[in-house]
């Protein structure tokens, strides 16, 4: 506990500053993790990073992240025409490498870019959005994981989804959900959103249930390859895809939902 204590207060004082600024350097903090993340999907599937399919992965992310305002004009309109480019070539390279690299594996690495790379381009745009919307997605986040462990140990007898994780309880995910409604709340009558106090409470409900769903993939793909963390760069917590599983599910839906004014 006392490693991911210091962990957690030591990421919030890098973190911090990136968040507050927003701007370039705050796209340049979401692309370093973003890589970081995909280094770790990959490597549970055994993928190297700066191999054929993990360098084109790469390029293909960065397609992906590029963001819609000035900083990557060059590329605006252009991301999808490039990503078939980068399949096509993912594809040739079955043939190519003999079919070591399958196309199991060629979908796996697409998927994985996806995943990946929506998530945390919908970062630096709710970012751009305002800094009171990056806020609340990841209190929506913190508070229900938050709420989920104290309900569950209080209360928890129920097994929400045993093969997947363990020490999940249908308690403790109830609990967590109704926690975040209360901060749903707690924002809603210091006016911090524009958005009723009822719609702001049913989105938050849709965005903790989506984000406990975000973790729980996770978890589903650690125990398909058999890793217990997907990466050890944050000590006491894992790694990237470990800390911000929950963040890629409800970034994108957060922008989906009309909370962002």
């Amino acid at each position: 506990m006392k490693t991911r204590t210091i962990t957690a207060v030591v990421a919030l004082l890098i973190a911090l500053p990136f968040v507050i600024y927003g701007g370039l350097p705050f796209l340049i903090a979401v692309y370093a993790m973003a890589y970081i993340a995909l280094y770790e999907i990959l490597k549970m599937n055994r993928i190297h990073i700066f191999s054929t399919p993990g360098i084109l992965s790469m390029i293909a992310l960065f397609f992906v992240l590029s963001p819609n305002d000035r900083y990557l004009p060059f590329l605006h309109g252009h991301q999808v025409e490039l990503l078939i480019g980068i399949a096509l070539v993912m594809l040739s390279f079955t043939v190519i490498s003999n079919n070591r690299f399958s196309f199991v594996d060629m979908g796996f690495c697409v998927l994985a870019v996806a995943y990946i790379g929506i998530g945390f381009m919908y970062a630096y745009e709710t970012r751009s959005a305002g800094f009171i919307y990056l806020i609340y997605a990841l209190l929506i986040v913190w508070v229900t994981d938050t709420g989920a462990y104290l309900f569950g140990r209080a209360f928890g007898k129920n097994k929400l989804w045993p093969r997947i994780s363990p020490n999940k309880t249908i308690e403790g995910s109830v609990g967590g959900t109704l926690c975040a409604v209360l901060l749903a709340v707690s924002f809603s009558l210091m006016n911090y959103l524009d958005t009723s106090m009822i719609s702001l409470a049913i989105f938050t409900v849709i965005l903790s249930i989506f984000g406990q769903m975000g973790d729980l993939v996770e978890s589903a793909l650690k125990r398909h390859f058999d890793v217990k963390d997907s990466g050890t760069i944050l000590p006491g917590h894992g790694g990237i895809l470990d800390r911000f599983d929950s963040f890629i599910f409800v970034l994108p839906l957060m922008n989906i939902l009309p909370i962002i004014q």
